[in-house]
C-alpha cells in the first residue's frame, strides 16, 4: 500500500473477486480499502491460501493491467528500504514514475528492437589500461565483472561506457548507466547511438515530463530495448536480464536522492549488482573514499592507467600562491591573477587557443564584507549573507531577498563594502578588461554551455558547468581554491580534486595544454592533481577516515528534528551495543542532530533499529516529524 508509514511497512493481503482474476498481476496498480479510506497499492504476489486467521477483504479496483513493478525491482526496492531505515512504499515511488493512463494506451510496438552489432567490440580507448581489454571480454562472456576505473585526462568517458554497454548487449544482457546531469546524459546518448545505432535503448530523467519519462520507462519494462541511461532517475529501470550497471562520476552530489529515505544512486547499482549477479562500473576522473573502499576490500579491482601513458596524457599542471601574489603586470592585477596563471592564460590566447577558468561561486559578488573591518556583511532581518548582483547594484539577502540599501557595519558603522568572494560574472568582467578584444564567455547556473569553438576565448565557468572545447583548452586556471578546500565539510578535499580533475581533463596534454591551480603545493588534494593519481588521495582519505571512524569506514545515522522529538525516537530505538551517540548539533531552522556510529557490519542492526523507533513513534501519532538519513553526504 502507498502509505508510507513505518509501522505500516509490510505487505497486508486481499482477497481477488473473480472479475478481477484476469488482470490482478503481480506487479499491477490496484487499489484496497485500508482503515475505511481508500489508498493506491501494488499486487506484490498471488497465493492460492492466505495464513490470516481473521476477515480479509477485496481489492476494490486494478488501476492499470500493465504489470509496471517487475519482481527485481521489488526485491531491490526492499533491500534498499531496509539499508536506508526507509520504507518499501517511499521507495517504490522512486523507482516507478508516476502512471501516464494515455501513453499506457498508446498502440504497443512488440515488434523486436533493431539488432545490435555482434561479437566483441573493438576495445579501442580501453587499450590504454592494461586492465580494461579484459573487462570488456568478461562482459561479451556473460559474466559479472565489477571494476572501478580512474579515466585518464582527455579520455572520452561517454565512449568508453557505450563501449562497455556494447559488450554487455553482445552478450545477450541488458544495462543500466546512471550519470549526473543531462549534459552527461546527452554525451553518453550520442555515444550509444553511434555503437548500438538507433533504438535500442532508452533515456530516463525527471526532466523528460511525464508522458516521455512514463513511455521510456514502459519500453524497458516491455523489454523493447535493452539499455537504460539516465540521470538518478534510472538507478531503478526495469531492465530485463541485467548484465551491467555502471556510474560515472559517483561523487557529484546530484547522485544522492533529496527525498526519503535518501538513497545515493552509486548503493542502489551496486545492491543491483549483487542481487542481480551482474557487473558493475564506477568510474570517474577522481575516486571517491566510497569507491576505494571497494578497491581495498577486493569487492571490485582498480582500472587505472600505467604511469608512463598518464605522463603522456597529462597536460603541465603547476600550482601557484594564493591572490595577493600578483604579477607586476597591471593587466594581472587587474584580473586578479597570479603571475603563472596570467602568463598561462596569456601565452595560451596568443597561440589562438581557448582558455577555461574555474570560479567556484556563480554571481557577481556572493559574498561581501566591509571594507574597513572586513565585518562579513549580513541582513539585518535573517542574518543571512549578503551578495552584490551587478557592479552597479544594491545589496541584497541571499536567504530572504530583503534589499540593504543603506547598510552600515555593525562593528565599525562603516558603508563601504569590498569582495569576500568573487563570483563567475565578476570574474568574467575583470578578464575582459585584463584581455581587451578577447571573446569572453560565462557557463553557469542561467546558461550552461555544452561546446566551444577552436579559437582565442576566455571561458569562465562554474564547477561542473564547463564546456568541452574543441581540441582541447590550451589552458585551465583553477582559481580561489580556498573556497573549496576551506568549508566545513567531510569531503572538502575530495569535492576539490573532483572538481579539479574534471577542468584539468578538459586541457590539451603537454606541453600544447596548461593548469594553474590557485593553491599550495603542498595540499595533498592539490599533489594528487599534479601527479593525476586520483586513487593515491582516495586512499589517503579512506585511511584518515577509518582513524578517525567516519563514513565510509563506518556506518553513520544523523537523526533531525525539534529536540525532544530526536530524544523520543533514540530513547526507543534498540541501538546495537556498539552503536555510538554524538551530539546533539543545531540544525536548520532551529532544530538539532544527533549522529549515530557504527562498525559496518551492525549497518543492518542500526538501520532496523531507527526504522522501528520511528514506526513505534507513527503508531502512536506523535507530533512532530524527524528525518532519519543512513549515511547523508553532509554530517555538519
Amino acid at each position: 500500500m502507498d502509505v508510507g508509514l513505518a509501522h505500516l511497512d509490510r505487505p497486508f493481503d486481499y482477497l481477488v473477486p473473480a472479475e478481477l482474476d484476469e488482470v490482478a498481476v503481480p506487479g499491477t496498480r490496484v487499489k484496497v480499502r485500508f482503515a475505511g479510506q481508500l489508498v493506491d497499492g501494488w499486487l506484490l504476489s498471488r497465493a492460492d491460501d492466505s495464513g490470516h486467521t481473521g476477515r480479509l477483504a477485496y481489492l476494490e479496483k486494478v488501476v492499470s493491467p500493465e504489470p509496471v513493478l517487475a519482481p527485481e525491482i521489488a526485491r531491490l526496492a526492499r533491500a534498499v528500504a531496509d539499508r536506508y531505515a526507509g520504507s518499501l512504499a517511499d521507495v517504490l515511488r522512486l523507482a516507478v514514475p508516476p502512471r501516464h493512463a494515455r501513453v499506457e494506451k498508446e498502440p504497443r510496438d512488440d515488434q523486436p528492437a533493431p539488432a545490435a552489432p555482434t561479437g566483441a567490440p573493438d576495445p579501442r580507448g580501453w587499450r590504454d589500461y592494461p586492465t580494461g581489454p579484459a573487462l570488456l571480454r568478461a562482459l561479451v562472456d556473460g559474466r559479472a565483472p565489477r571494476a572501478v576505473w580512474s579515466a585518464l585526462p582527455g579520455e572520452d568517458w561517454a565512449a568508453r561506457y557505450a563501449d562497455a554497454v556494447a559488450a554487455t548487449v553482445a552478450g545477450g544482457r541488458g544495462a543500466v548507466v546512471v550519470v549526473p546531469d543531462a549534459r552527461d546524459l546527452d554525451r553518453l546518448d550520442a555515444a550509444l547511438t553511434g555503437v548500438l545505432g538507433p533504438g535500442r535503448h532508452v533515456s530516463l530523467s525527471a526532466a523528460l515530463g511525464p508522458a516521455r519519462r512514463y513511455r521510456a520507462f514502459l519500453a524497458a519494462r516491455r523489454e523493447q530495448v535493452p539499455v537504460v541511461i539516465g540521470t538518478r532517475a534510472a538507478m531503478f529501470a526495469p531492465v530485463a536480464r541485467l548484465g551491467l550497471v555502471a556510474i560515472w562520476d559517483d561523487g557529484d552530489d546530484l547522485h544522492s536522492e533529496p527525498r526519503a529515505p535518501y538513497p545515493h544512486a552509486r548503493d542502489v547499482l551496486l545492491t543491483r549488482a549483487h542481487l542481480a549477479e551482474a557487473g558493475a562500473l564506477v568510474g570517474g576522473y577522481a575516486r571517491t573514499a566510497e569507491a576505494q573502499l571497494l578497491v581495498e576490500t577486493g569487492w571490485a579491482p582498480e582500472v587505472v592507467a600505467d604511469r608512463n601513458t598518464v605522463r603522456a596524457r597529462i597536460p603541465a599542471i603547476a600550482p601557484t600562491g594564493d591572490d595577493p601574489q600578483l604579477a607586476r603586470d597591471p593587466g594581472a592585477a587587474t584580473a586578479r591573477l597570479p603571475s603563472l596563471a596570467w602568463t598561462a592564460a596569456r601565452d595560451a590566447l596568443r597561440q589562438d587557443l581557448p582558455v577555461l577558468v574555474q570560479v567556484p561561486r556563480r554571481g557577481y559578488l556572493p559574498s561581501i564584507s566591509c571594507a574597513e573591518c572586513r565585518t562579513p556583511a549580513r541582513c539585518a532581518h535573517c542574518a543571512g549573507p549578503l551578495a552584490l548582483p551587478s557592479a552597479g547594484g544594491t545589496p541584497a539577502c541571499r536567504w530572504c531577498a530583503r534589499v540593504a540599501a543603506a547598510y552600515a557595519c555593525p562593528e565599525c558603522g562603516g558603508r563601504r563594502l569590498r569582495a569576500a568572494v568573487t563570483g563567475a560574472r565578476r570574474t568574467a568582467e575583470e578578464l575582459g578588461r585584463a584581455f581587451p578584444g578577447v571573446t569572453v564567455r560565462t557557463s553557469g547556473r542561467e546558461e550552461v554551455l555544452t561546446d566551444v569553438p577552436r579559437g582565442a576565448a576566455l571561458v569562465v565557468a562554474t564547477p561542473g558547468a564547463e564546456p568541452v572545447a574543441e581540441g582541447g583548452y590550451g589552458a585551465v586556471l583553477l582559481l580561489d581554491s580556498w573556497a573549496l578546500l576551506t568549508r566545513a565539510d567531510l569531503r572538502a578535499g575530495e569535492e576539490a580534486l573532483r572538481r579539479w580533475l574534471a577542468a584539468a581533463a578538459l586541457a590539451r596534454p603537454a606541453p600544447a595544454g596548461r593548469v594553474v591551480v590557485v593553491a599550495d603545493g603542498a595540499l595533498a588534494p592539490v599533489q594528487a592533481l599534479l601527479r593525476w593519481d586520483a586513487g593515491w588521495f582516495a586512499g589517503r582519505e579512506l585511511a584518515e577516515r577509518r582513524e578517525l571512524g567516519f563514513p565510509p569506514a563506518v556506518r553513520m545515522a544523523s537523526v533531525t528534528g525539534p529536540a525532544d522529538a530526536v530524544a523520543d525516537l533514540l530513547a526507543a530505538a534498540r541501538l546495537p551495543d556498539d552503536a555510538e551517540v554524538l551530539g546533539p548539533v543545531p540544525a536548520e531552522e532551529g532544530r538539532e542532530r544527533m549522529l549515530v556510529r557504527v562498525p559496518r557490519a551492525r549497518a543492518a542492526a542500526l538501520a532496523e533499529a531507527l526504522h522501528s523507533a520511528a514506526g513505534a513513534r507513527a503508531a502512536r501519532k506523535a507530533a512532530d516529524p524527524v528525518r532519519l538519513q543512513v549515511d547523508p553526504l553532509s554530517l555538519f
